[in-house]
C-alpha cells in the first residue's frame, strides 16, 4: 500500500521557498559584509594570538544568520517523563546572548515528538519495580566494558530474549543506538566489498559506511527497481580498476524511515537479495515493537521471514523506554562481532536498570507479565496513529509515511513557516519536533509527529483541532480532499481485506 504524502512541493510553494533562501542568504552576506566594514574586522571573533581561527566564517555563517534567528524552535529541554503529556521548560534570551536561559518556568504540553511508541518510557506498573530491583541488586551503571566486567545476569538474558523475540540465533546489545550501526558496520563491510544503501537511510548507517572502508553505491528511496539496476550494474562491471568480483554485496535498509514515516518495500528486496546472493542488513530502530501485531517489527508486519534477513539492528530507545541498540543473527555471526566490535570490547555496557527496562518491556509485549497488556498497546498505537493520519489527511495535510506507522512527518516546505510553526504550537500546548535544512533538503522542511500507546482519543482530537487552526493560520493546505479521500478508502480497502 502506497504512503499517504509527496515530498514534491507545488510549483509555487517551491519558488517561494527557494526565494525565502536567497533573502535569508544574500541578507546575511549582507550583515557581514556591513560588520566588518563598522568594526574592521572578521564576522566571527578572533582566536588566541598566533592561532589560526578554529572555525571560519563561511563554516558557521547558516549558524549564525540563519540558525540563532529561530533556535528558540530546536532543542526544548523537559523535566518531566516524556509520557502522552510532558513539561517543556521555557527559555527566553538573556542580556542579547544568543544561548537561551531557563526561566524556571515551565509549560504543560501534548507530548509528540518523543519515540515513546508503546508507552514505557515512563512509570510502568511491571517495569519500574524490576528496574528498581535491578538498580539495588546491581547499581547504576556497569562500569566497564562487556568483554571485561561489565556483563551482568540481566545482560545475557537480554540477548537470549531479543534473539527468541526475532527468531534468530544470538544477539549482541550495545550502549547506544547510534553506535549500534556505526561500529558495527565496519566489521561487516571492508575493502573488496559493496554497500548498497537507501538514499535516504539514517546517518548513523552513513557513519558506519564511511567508517568501514567499502565501495557504497546508492540506490533511489525504498526502489526496488533502482536497487535492481544499481546491483546488475555493479556485478558486472565488478571492482574498481581491476574488474574483479566483490567479496560481498550487503544491502542495507530501514524498516521505518524516520525522517519519512514509511515502511521498507521488504518483500521485493528479499527477492532482490536472494537473486543476486547479497547480504541483507535491516535497521528496525523505528519498527521494532512498533508494527506487527506482536510487535516484531516490518518482518512480522509484511509477512518476512526473519530467515531471509542476514543481520537484524534495532534500538531500545523508541518502543522499549530504554537506551542502546542490538544485532541480531547467526550464531557464528555474533560471536564474530564479539571478539572484533570496538562497542563491546571499550565501551561501557549498558546500565543494569536499563537493561532490565527492555526485558520487563519484552515480557509485557509478549505477554509473559501473565496479561494482554502488550498487545493491547500494540492495537493501541496502530488506533491512534491511524486515526491521527486519518485526521490529518482529512484536513488537507500533505503526510508522509504509512499506515500504522507511529511517525509522520507533515510538510511545511518553506522554511520562513518552520519557526512559526514551532512557535504557534508550543503556545497552545503541542510539544512538536520541526526539521529542516541541513538535515532535510531545502525544499523539504518538515515537523514530525510521533504517536504512542499513551496517547487518550481525546489528546488526539485536541491535537487535530490545534492543528485545523496552524493550518489555516501558515497555508498548510497542501493536500486536496480528493487525494486525501483516494488514501483513506486505499487504507479502508486493505484493512477490510484484511479482516476477511
Amino acid at each position: 500500500m502506497a504512503g499517504t504524502g509527496t515530498l514534491t512541493p507545488p510549483l509555487f510553494v517551491a519558488l517561494a521557498t527557494y526565494a525565502s533562501w536567497m533573502v535569508l542568504f544574500l541578507f546575511g552576506h549582507l550583515r557581514d559584509f556591513y560588520r566588518k566594514k563598522i568594526y574592521g574586522g572578521r564576522a566571527v571573533k578572533k582566536g588566541a594570538e598566533g592561532y589560526a581561527p578554529i572555525r571560519q566564517d563561511y563554516e558557521d555563517f547558516y549558524t549564525r544568520r540563519m540558525y540563532y534567528r529561530i533556535h528558540d524552535a530546536f532543542n526544548r529541554p523537559i523535566c518531566s517523563a516524556p509520557d502522552a503529556w510532558v513539561d517543556v521548560m521555557e527559555r527566553t534570551p538573556v542580556d542579547g546572548q544568543k544561548p537561551l536561559q531557563v526561566t524556571g518556568r515551565t509549560k504543560r504540553c501534548l507530548n509528540l515528538g518523543s519515540y515513546n511508541y508503546l508507552g514505557f518510557a515512563a512509570q510502568d506498573p511491571y517495569c519500574t519495580p524490576r528496574v528498581e530491583e535491578a538498580l539495588d541488586k546491581l547499581g547504576w551503571a556497569a562500569a566497564s566494558s562487556r568483554a571485561d566486567a561489565g556483563t551482568t545476569p540481566v545482560h545475557a538474558e537480554l540477548e537470549r530474549l531479543i534473539a527468541q523475540f526475532l527468531g534468530k540465533e544470538d544477539a549482541i546489545t550495545c550502549g547506544m543506538g547510534f553506535a549500534t550501526n556505526s561500529a558495527f558496520i565496519p566489521l561487516l563491510a571492508g575493502k573488496g566489498t559493496l554497500v548498497v544503501s537507501d538514499a535516504l537511510n539514517h546517518s548513523s548507517i552513513v557513519a558506519g559506511v564511511r567508517g568501514s572502508g567499502a565501495k557504497v553505491k546508492v540506490f533511489d528511496h525504498n526502489d526496488p527497481a533502482h536497487l535492481e539496476a544499481v546491483l546488475r550494474s555493479a556485478i558486472a562491471e565488478g571492482q574498481p580498476r581491476t574488474g574483479r568480483p566483490w567479496k560481498k554485496i550487503v544491502i542495507i535498509i530501514e524498516g521505518i524511515y524516520s525522517m519519512e514515516g514509511e515502511m521498507v518495500k521488504l518483500k521485493e528486496i528479499v527477492e532482490l537479495k536472494k537473486r543476486y546472493k547479497c547480504y541483507l542488513y535491516l535497521d528496525e530502530a523505528h519498527s521494532i515493537g512498533a508494527l506487527g501485531a506482536g510487535g516484531r517489527g516490518v518482518c512480522e508486519q509484511l509477512g518476512v521471514d526473519t530467515a531471509d534477513v542476514d543481520i537484524m539492528m534495532g534500538t531500545f530507545t523508541k518502543s522499549f523506554g530504554s537506551c542502546g541498540g542490538y544485532i541480531a543473527g547467526d550464531r557464528g555471526l555474533i560471536q564474530y562481532l564479539r571478539c572484533h566490535c570496538p562497542a563491546h570490547l571499550y565501551a561501557t555496557a549498558m546500565s543494569p536498570p536499563a537493561v532490565e527496562q527492555v526485558i520487563s518491556a519484552l515480557h509485557v509485549i509478549q505477554g509473559l507479565d501473565g496479561s494482554d497488556r502488550g498487545k493491547r498497546k500494540i492495537q493501541q498505537l496502530h488506533a491512534n496513529s491511524n486515526y491521527f493520519r486519518r485526521g490529518l489527511l482529512e484536513l488537507g495535510f500533505d503526510v508522509l509515511g504509512d499506515w500504522d506507522s507511529p511517525v509522520m512527518p507533515v510538510m511545511l516546505f518553506n522554511p520562513a513557516k518552520l519557526p512559526g510553526v514551532s512557535r504557534y504550537t508550543l503556545e497552545r500546548g503541542l510539544a512538536i519536533v520541526v526539521v529542516g535544512f541541513p538535515a532535510t533538503p531545502l525544499l523539504t522542511t518538515r515537523m514530525r509527529v510521533c504517536i504512542s500507546a499513551a496517547h487518550s482519543r481525546a489528546d488526539l482530537d485536541y491535537a487535530l483541532e490545534v492543528f485545523k487552526t496552524l493550518r489555516d493560520r501558515h497555508h498548510l493546505h497542501y493536500c486536496d480532499p480528493e487525494t486525501a479521500s483516494r488514501h483513506i478508502k486505499a487504507f479502508e480497502a486493505h484493512t477490510n481485506l484484511i479482516s476477511a
